[in-house]
Formats: structure tokens, C-alpha cells, sequence
């Protein structure tokens, strides 16, 4: 059957299009997505503004369009965490509902790791072992550990690429070069929300293998050397806490304007880099890990897969 998945998060609407069924490889068919800047919409106050939500629902039905266009048979619709902490995002959901006819449907970031970690192991197998995945999105860190396709542990932490951008490094916005302060704040700061983290993921052991999934993630990665997108999903592909470090220390002395020009950098999210080179090289240095796999698979695919699952369970 064909299956499209629109995951609306803090930075993009993607828009996800399949071929798929239980048992089977996910064909890939349509790849579309749109950067919205979802959670730049939302003010101190907590509150999705009004702009934001014109911006949302104009998204939404566009990939809604596209999704009828590509023959999707049924279209699985997701929000993340730039929704699910605004105070009015239930009502922007149903507002959205009544315009566009489609139900977004809130993920927890409990449910994002789960699903993100289904993906990955799928991806890699049972001869992998016991699995620990990171995932750095534009609002939450997720985390997820574990043996089986459902982790023992899933874990989400505030610490999104774009979060902490606005918060430490909001000269990067506008094209500037990182605060070295602010960048040791928030290095400091994530390193405070992990370390309790890491206990719990650690206490069953060491991992058999760590992965790494997620735009920021791939971007970093990029960024010390691993093979371009043009190589194939197949390519493989690491991330070492060495050249994190050497990473960390270049995106923090020049300005983003400059670093969307680099190879591997989506302009869109150029801005971003510092803050997710230091978020990710604490958590490789808060859960002991001195390298990373990179998954091509994360939290779409894991929708996939956990729907495939369930249509097979009412068979």
C-alpha cells in the first residue's frame, strides 16, 4: 500500500510518501518538505501566534494536495514538541482539522524516541544488540536504549538544535558568529540535563552499538567527513566525539551566513550548527561514547513501521 507521513516539527513540514507493506523494505516514492519555523512562531508566552498558524495550515494543505497527487492510500499526520508546549496548541490542532481535514495528531516526546528507536532497529537488526540512539530535533533531544524493538528506556530532553539556538545563540539567527560565553552555557547546561539521563540509560550496561539519527545529526557527521547523500542510504556513515570536537571548536568561530555555503549544510539551517555540535558532543561525552552509527531511518519511518504492524494485528 501506499503510505504518506506528514511530520509537522519545530523546523519543517515533511512530507513522507511510500510504498510499503508488513515485512517489506519501505520503498521511498515522494520526499517533499517545507521549512515553517513552527516554534519561532511561539512567543514567550507560550502561545502559537496567529501568523504561525495561517503559516501552518497553508503547510498542511499543500502536503495534503501533494499526498492525493503521489496516491497515498492513508496519510499518518504527526506535531511535535513546537506544538505540544504552546498552551493553545489543542486549539490550533482543531482549527487546523476543520480547514484542512486533517488530524494532527500530538507525539510525546516518550513516543518520538520509541518510534525512532522501532526504525533503528529495524535498520540494523537483532545482530546489533543492545541499541542506545540519539536524535537531536529542532525542539528536543530524544534518547532511547534497549534490546528489543520497543526500548527499555525512551527519554526526551529540551534540548533541540533551534531551542537552544534562540536561547544561547540567537546572533546566529540573523547570520552572526556564536557568543563563545553563551556557547560554554550551553554546553554547561546540556551537560546538567544529561547527566541524570545517561544513569538511566547506562544501567543495564554498556550498548553492543550507539546510532545517531536526525538532519543534525547527518549534518554533523557531513561536516567531519562522512559520504554526501548522493553515496545512497546505504552508505555507511560515522560521527567521531574527535571530530565532533574539532567541529565544535570551527562552527564557533565564524558566522552562520558563512557555514551555509559548506557542502552538507542546508542554508535553512545553517544557524543551527553550533548549537547542535555542542548538544551532541555532550551527549556523546555524557554516555561515554566515542563514536556514533549514523540511521538513515528515524521517527517517519518508525510511524511507518508501527503502522504496518497494527494493519497485520486487525488482520
Amino acid at each position: 500500500m501506499r503510505l504518506g507521513v506528514l511530520d509537522v516539527g519545530s523546523n519543517t513540514v515533511h512530507l513522507l510518501v511510500v510504498d510499503a507493506h508488513r515485512g517489506g523494505h519501505p520503498t521511498p516514492m515522494h520526499d517533499d518538505r517545507s521549512v515553517l519555523r513552527l516554534a519561532e512562531h511561539v512567543g514567550r508566552d507560550d502561545v502559537l501566534s496567529k501568523e504561525g498558524e495561517k503559516a501552518l495550515v497553508k503547510a498542511v494543505r499543500r502536503a495534503c494536495d501533494e499526498a492525493e497527487r503521489q496516491g497515498c492510500e492513508e496519510l499518518l499526520a504527526l506535531v511535535t514538541s513546537a506544538i505540544r508546549e504552546a498552551r493553545n496548541g489543542l486549539e490550533v490542532l482543531d482549527r487546523v482539522r476543520e480547514r484542512t481535514g486533517v488530524d494532527l495528531q500530538v507525539t510525546s516526546g516518550e513516543e518520538e524516541a520509541r518510534l525512532t528507536f522501532l526504525a533503528v532497529r529495524r535498520w540494523f537488526g537483532w545482530s546489533a544488540g543492545r541499541l542506545l540512539v540519539l536524535d537531536i530535533g529542532g525542539g528536543s533531544l530524544e534518547l532511547a536504549s534497549g534490546m528489543d524493538e520497543d526500548p527499555d528506556v525512551a527519554l526526551s530532553l529540551p534540548l533541540g538544535a533551534g531551542r537552544m539556538t534562540r536561547r544561547f545563540l540567537p546572533q546566529a539567527i540573523t547570520g552572526g558568529r556564536p557568543d563563545l560565553h553563551a556557547l560554554t552555557e550551553l554546553d554547561e547546561h546540556a551537560a546538567d540535563l544529561l547527566k541524570p539521563a545517561a544513569k538511566k540509560l547506562l544501567a543495564d550496561g554498556p550498548p553492543d552499538l550507539v546510532v545517531a539519527t536526525s538532519k543534525t545529526f547527518r549534518t554533523l557527521a557531513r561536516l567531519t567527513g562522512a559520504a554526501p547523500y548522493s553515496a545512497g542510504l546505504r552508505a555507511p556513515r560515522h560521527l567521531t566525539l574527535d571530530g565532533l570536537e574539532q567541529l565544535a571548536g570551527f562552527v564557533s568561530r565564524i558566522e552562520s551566513a558563512a557555514l551555509a555555503e559548506l557542502q552538507g549544510v542546508s542554508p535553512d539551517r545553517a544557524h543551527q550548527v553550533p548549537a547542535g555540535a555542542v548538544v551532541a558532543r555532550a551527549a556523546m561525552r555524557a554516555l561515554h561514547v566515542p563514536s556514533v552509527r549514523i540511521c538513515p531511518w528515524a521517527l517517519r519511518e518508525g510511524v511507518i513501521l508501527r503502522r504496518l504492524d497494527s494493519l497485520e494485528e486487525e488482520r
